[in-house]
C-alpha cells in the first residue's frame, strides 16, 4: 500500500462509488441508494467547499414536503456515523456543521479519483511547455475512469458532474490526439483511443484508433477493426438505418487507409465476388446513399433514365406495416423476391421496417410500373391480404435554363 494512502480514505467516483481505508474495502452492500449513502457522497466529493443546507435537502428529500429538515438532516447524519463506525473506520465526527454548511470532517483524510482528475485536467489546461502539456494531459486522460457514479440512482448534481467530467476528458484525449498525431506518436496514440473507447465507450474515440492503426502502418488490421466498430454502433443505436450511424459510418470511412497493394490486387478486392451472379446489389443504407449521390454526379449529363423506386409492406386495411414478427417474415420474403426481381445493375437497400429501395438504371417510368408487377407476382400467396405499395421518383432531373437556373421534372408516384 503506497504511503500516502495510510490511514486514508480511498474514494472512488468514476464507474461506480467505492471507499478504502488501509488496504480494505468498505462494503455498503446494498445501501448505495439510502439518503446516508448519497449525503456521504455528497459531503467526500465537495468536502472543500461543503454542503449547503440547500443542496443537502435538494439531494435528499427532492420535491418531498419535510416539516423540519434539519432534523431529517441531522437523523440522516447520526446513522451515517453510525453505520461508518461499523465499516472500520477510526473513530470521528465525520461530519461537522460551519456556519450552516456540512463538511467531512479533516480528521480522516480523503483521495478522491474525482478530485484528482480535477487537478491534473487544472495542471494540464496550465501547461505551455509542449512536452510538458504532452505529459500532464496523459497523466489525466488516465485518470479519469469512466462515468461519476456509474449505476448509482444518481441526483441532478451527480448527473451535472458526470456530464462535466466527460466534457473535461473529451477535451484532454482530443487535444493529446492531435500532439501525438503531429508528432508521430501512432503508438502512444492507439493506446489512448483503446483506453477512450474502454472508459467512454460509444464517444467516436474508435476514430483516433483507426487513425493511430493507419499511421502504424498496420493497415491488415484497419478495415477490420472499421468492421468491427461500426457493427458494434449498429447494435447499439438499433440498427444501420439509424441516422447517427449512417452519419458516424461515413466519419470514421474517411479516416480508413489501407496498405498499398497492385491495381490488379484492388480490383479483386473491390471488385465483384461472383461476376455471373445476375441478381440486384443489395447492400447497407449508408453504402446504398453513397451509390445513390455518385449515381446523381455521374449521370447527370449522361441523359440516362435513372428511377428511385420505395417498396412499402402494407397490412391488410391498406396501411403501412410498422412492427411485429410478421413484418420480418415478410420483410425477408420481399427483399429475397425485390433482389431476384430486379437486374443485376441495380441497388437494393433496406430503409425502414418493412421498407426497401431500389436504384433503377437506364429505365423508363412504364418499365418501373413492369418491375413493381414482377415484385408483386413473386412476393403475393394465395390468400394473402397484405400487400406492397410502390412510389417511384426520378434520380435524375432534366437540365434546362430557368429562371433560378434549373428546371427540374415532377415527382412521379406508382401505387399498385
Amino acid at each position: 500500500m503506497p504511503a500516502e494512502e495510510l490511514n486514508t480514505l480511498i474514494v472512488t467516483m468514476f464507474g461506480g462509488f467505492s471507499l478504502r481505508y488501509n488496504g480494505n474495502e468498505l462494503s455498503l452492500g446494498n445501501l448505495s441508494g439510502l439518503q446516508m449513502v448519497q449525503l456521504l457522497q455528497l459531503l467526500l466529493h465537495y468536502r472543500k467547499q461543503g454542503v449547503s443546507r440547500d443542496l443537502a435537502r435538494s439531494v435528499l428529500f427532492g420535491d418531498r414536503d419535510v416539516d423540519d429538515v434539519s432534523h431529517s438532516i441531522r437523523n440522516i447524519i447520526y446513522n451515517l456515523r453510525k453505520k461508518l463506525r461499523e465499516l472500520g473506520l477510526p473513530e470521528s465526527r465525520y461530519v461537522v456543521k460551519r456556519g450552516g454548511v456540512y463538511y467531512w470532517a479533516d480528521d480522516i483524510p480523503v483521495i478522491e479519483d474525482a478530485g484528482e482528475f480535477d487537478e491534473a485536467f487544472d495542471i494540464a489546461m496550465g501547461t505551455e511547455d509542449d512536452d510538458e502539456r504532452m505529459n500532464a494531459l496523459i497523466n489525466a486522460c488516465y485518470k479519469y475512469r469512466g462515468r461519476f457514479l456509474y449505476g448509482s440512482d444518481s441526483a441532478v448534481w451527480a448527473i451535472q458532474e458526470g456530464e462535466r467530467y466527460r466534457e473535461m476528458f473529451g477535451d484532454c484525449v482530443s487535444e493529446l490526439a492531435a500532439m501525438l498525431r503531429d508528432d508521430h506518436k501512432y503508438k502512444v496514440m492507439y493506446e489512448l483511443g483503446q483506453y477512450a473507447t474502454k472508459v467512454d465507450p460509444f464517444s467516436e474515440w474508435e476514430i483516433v484508433t483507426l487513425e493511430a492503426l493507419s499511421g502504424l502502418g498496420k493497415f491488415d488490421k484497419t478495415e477490420d477493426f472499421f468492421r468491427q466498430t461500426i457493427d458494434a454502433y449498429t447494435a447499439e443505436y438499433g440498427g444501420r438505418t439509424n441516422t447517427y450511424v449512417r452519419e458516424f459510418t461515413n466519419r470514421l470511412g474517411l479516416k480508413l487507409v489501407v496498405g498499398n497493394e497492385s491495381l490488379d490486387e484492388i480490383q479483386k478486392k473491390i471488385g465483384i465476388d461472383d461476376p455471373l451472379d445476375n441478381n440486384g446489389y443489395y447492400t447497407s443504407l449508408p453504402a446504398f446513399q453513397e451509390i445513390y449521390r455518385m449515381t446523381q454526379r455521374m449521370m447527370e449529363r449522361a441523359g440516362e433514365k435513372i428511377f428511385l423506386m420505395l417498396c412499402t409492406i402494407l397490412d391488410s386495411k391498406g396501411n403501412p406495416m410498422r412492427e411485429g414478427p410478421r413484418l420480418e417474415e415478410l420483410s425477408d420474403r420481399l427483399r429475397e423476391t425485390i433482389i431476384t426481381t430486379v437486374r443485376h445493375t441495380d441497388t437494393v437497400t433496406r430503409y425502414g421496417k418493412g421498407q426497401f429501395l431500389v436504384l433503377l438504371i437506364n429505365i423508363t417510368y412504364e418499365d418501373c410500373a413492369i418491375v413493381a408487377k414482377r415484385i408483386n407476382s413473386g412476393f403475393l400467396r394465395n390468400g394473402q391480404r397484405t400487400g406492397v405499395s410502390y412510389s417511384v421518383s426520378n434520380v435524375i432531373f432534366s437540365q434546362a435554363q430557368t429562371k433560378d437556373g434549373i428546371k427540374r421534372e415532377e415527382d412521379n408516384l406508382l401505387l399498385i
